[in-house]
């Protein structure tokens, strides 16, 4: 009975994130600039978490440094500065160079390497990587590609939950994800599929069936390797979720994470394709 209840509780703070997280989206990708803070804000949360996660690993990052640069990118991003061609990189380039400096300054020189790389680690794969958020809202038509990317990834995730639940039996990844199936990754990228054709349509986009359908499969493989490799992290820290950012449903990164891979893809298919 005490299970049922917990059950139920759980349940219902996952629907009142889901509707706080869905007006919120919708606030935020409304105004271009907005959806920049936005972004901005929930890589700065991101790295926190995943820096947080590290240093119960027992790991010793430079957690501040880390946030600092990885909130520049996008900001930088939204603002549409541009020092050079590249600038991420250069912004990434810099950023080493500092870390190794600040290296020097401390006393226990064990495990450096480690320390750089993870730091550098953190924000390529979620400061770097969500920036291209704002690239693909600020392209011509931004708000409705940003809708169908998210309807594309996130319905991934629903049809994986529903499916999974419902038909799943054969373990996915266990070492990795020990409740994910076969069965519910197959239905996952079923939603995908179906999400990218109909919002493709719905939206009118400048992309043929073709486009769409390879979108929809790329696309939701993609999210579900960004849920995986979160999960990953997450086992090797051994934590449960990221945070505790969205009652019910876990941190920032648990979240956002079918979007890291996804966003980036997206926005060079885009590039290279019909919108260059």
């Amino acid at each position: 009975m005490l299970t049922l209840l917990e059950g139920r509780s759980t349940l219902q703070k996952r629907i009142f994130s889901s509707f706080v997280l869905i007006a919120g989206t919708a606030a935020a990708a409304a105004v271009d600039w907005i959806c920049g803070l936005a972004v901005t804000f929930i890589v700065a949360m991101g790295l926190r978490e995943f820096f947080g996660m590290l240093e119960k690993k027992g790991l010793k990052i430079y957690k501040r440094f880390g946030m600092l640069v990885g909130a520049v990118i996008p900001l930088s991003i939204m603002l549409r500065f541009e020092l050079t061609r590249g600038w991420e990189l250069f912004f990434l380039a810099a950023g080493l160079l500092t870390l190794i400096i600040l290296q020097f300054s401390r006393r226990d020189n064990s495990g450096a390497i480690v320390d750089i790389s993870v730091t550098i680690f953190g924000i390529i794969y979620i400061a770097w990587f969500l920036s291209f958020l704002i690239k693909i809202r600020y392209m011509d038509g931004g708000l409705r590609l940003i809708a169908m990317l998210l309807l594309i990834a996130k319905g991934g995730d629903i049809g994986a939950y529903l499916l999974g639940s419902r038909f799943g039996r054969t373990p996915l990844l266990p070492r990795i994800s020990p409740r994910k199936s076969v069965e519910g990754a197959a239905g996952g990228l079923l939603f995908s599929v179906a999400a990218g054709v109909i919002s493709g349509v719905l939206f009118k986009l400048p992309l043929t069936l073709a486009h769409l359908f390879f979108l929809g499969v790329s696309l939701g493989i993609l999210a579900q390797l960004g849920d995986l490799s979160e999960s990953l992290v997450k086992r090797d820290c051994q934590v449960k979720d990221s945070g505790n950012f969205f009652p019910g449903m876990g941190g920032i990164l648990d979240v956002v994470d079918s979007l890291i891979f996804t966003a980036p893809v997206f926005y060079f298919y885009l590039t290279f394709n019909t919108y260059r």
